[in-house]
């Protein structure tokens, strides 16, 4: 509705910026503007167009920025190991690296932990452009991280880790039963939290943890609540050993029996896969979370045996994650997309894989589909959310730009950051947080750290002489 003067109120006007929209026609207004009326997007276009139609309560000056959609993280563990980041070795084998290490790291955590690990993980997203993800699943204590991501501001889709088939530890163990109803609590519970911001959605562990009654349940469920279904598979050779060794068949092609594979199904590392399997996703439309970091620090063989460009061409829809602070260690997604735009230009000896502006679209409108939620974020258009991040030009990496795909994905990284914009809410201004005491909280989460690494007794070999 206008005013007298015809004029659209907004609450917030950025002009004269370059504007990345990420719109179907991939329209990048040189000198742009974006118009924010309480959540929303109302006017996107050229500078001086936008603001003829707008009158603005506040005026942001926009000429020192580049403005992008929020990124849009497709896998991360916001518990369990944002508080232990770095503390396994970067040279053990994957096995080695759950059972020794992650296993009793996670088992520590109590409420309090759970609650300063996701806000803590939800900061360093935020504060490197960051503004919506897709979460590995809650160890522990989901409605501790419901409360820590709703005061920070970010938007999430959440869950609780299940499974019922590992002879684990006793705080580990599960029944089918127990499994199923611990999901379908948390789906019902927290299926539209702040306005529906956070969501929560159907999550299995998966890789060889779940029985045949579990996955089936899961996924009934995840299509009963209109949610999306989110599980690991393969990043390693055990899990096609496991299948294969249990069922006789690989694991896309047991998933594809069971009914389980849809186009709402958010599969993550999927490196161990064969051609068959590809063709599989590719046909249920499938989204896949490719996360570069952990697959080159864990050594699952990405650039020797990854099939990612043959996903795409099979239709799969390629997404992006930081996975755990053991794996990726930095939850910096602009980073991540650089390895995306690079790993297979290297592998395959052929600079068509990732072009920088197919890998920024990984990075939001593709991670906004993977979350079913491309008619909300993703891309800057009205009706949209208002979910923008601010990249400073100001700095050394941004100048010259001539080319501004090239430089989000190949020269910038979440560093540069200035401001983002969560449903049209300001989360960070000037590079500082606004809806939390960083300094407290950083102090906070190193004392926890510190005594969750005390209990657990893990000794670390020494490499450097620390005095």
């Amino acid at each position: 509705m206008s005013d007298e003067s015809g004029r659209i109120p907004v609450d917030t006007l950025i002009r004269d910026a370059v504007i990345v929209t990420m719109n179907a026609e991939r329209e990048v207004f040189r000198r742009g503007a974006v118009a924010i009326r309480g959540r929303d997007i109302v006017a996107v276009g050229q500078s001086d167009d936008v603001a003829a139609t707008v009158d603005a309560a506040r005026v942001i000056d926009g000429r020192r920025f580049v403005v992008t959609p929020g990124l849009v993280n497709a896998h991360i563990h916001i518990t369990g190991e944002t508080l232990t980041r770095g503390f396994v070795p970067d040279d053990c084998p994957f096995d080695e690296q759950i059972v020794t290490w992650l296993r009793p790291l996670y088992e520590l955590h109590d409420e309090t932990d759970e609650h300063v690990s996701a806000k803590l993980a939800a900061v360093e997203m935020l504060r490197t452009g960051t503004t919506t993800f897709l979460e590995a699943g809650t160890i522990w204590h989901v409605d501790a991280v419901v409360d820590a991501l709703v005061e920070v501001g970010i938007r999430a889709r959440i869950g609780r880790r299940a499974w019922d088939l590992p002879d684990l530890p006793p705080k580990y163990r599960m029944t089918t039963d127990e499994a199923i109803a611990g999901i379908e609590d948390t789906v019902a519970r927290h299926g539209d939290v702040a306005g529906g911001r956070i969501k929560a959605w159907s999550m299995l562990v998966g890789h060889t943890t779940s029985s045949d009654p579990l996955w089936r349940a899961a996924r009934e469920l995840a299509t009963a609540h209109g949610t999306g279904f989110n599980f690991h598979m393969s990043p390693a050779a055990s899990d096609p050993a496991g299948f294969l060794a249990v069922h006789g068949e690989r694991p896309i092609v047991h998933l594809d029996r069971l009914g389980v594979l849809a186009d709402d199904t958010m599969l993550v590392h999927c490196v161990h896969v064969d051609d068959h399997e590809v063709a599989l996703l590719g046909r249920h439309r499938c989204n896949v979370a490719h996360c570069p970091t952990t697959a080159l620090k864990v050594a699952y063989g990405v650039t020797q045996i990854g099939r990612m460009p043959e996903m795409v061409d099979a239709g799969v829809n390629l997404c992006i994650g930081t996975d755990g602070s053991n794996a990726g260690n930095s939850m910096d997604m602009m980073r991540a997309t650089y390895l995306v735009a690079g790993l297979f230009k290297d592998a395959r000896n052929d600079p068509a894989f990732f072009p920088a502006e197919q890998a920024f679209a990984m990075a939001t409108i593709g991670g906004a589909r993977g979350l079913c939620a491309d008619g909300e974020i993703g891309s800057l258009e009205v009706g949209k959310r208002a979910d923008l991040v601010l990249h400073d030009r100001q700095r050394p990496e941004w100048v010259p730009l001539l080319d501004v795909a090239n430089q989000l994905v190949w020269s910038a990284d979440g560093r540069g950051v200035h401001t983002v914009f969560v449903d049209g809410r300001v989360v960070v201004e000037d590079y500082r947080m606004t809806t939390v005491d960083e300094e407290r909280l950083f102090a906070l989460a190193q004392e926890r750290a510190e005594l969750i690494v005390r209990r657990t007794g893990l000794q670390k070999p020494p490499r450097w002489k620390l005095t």
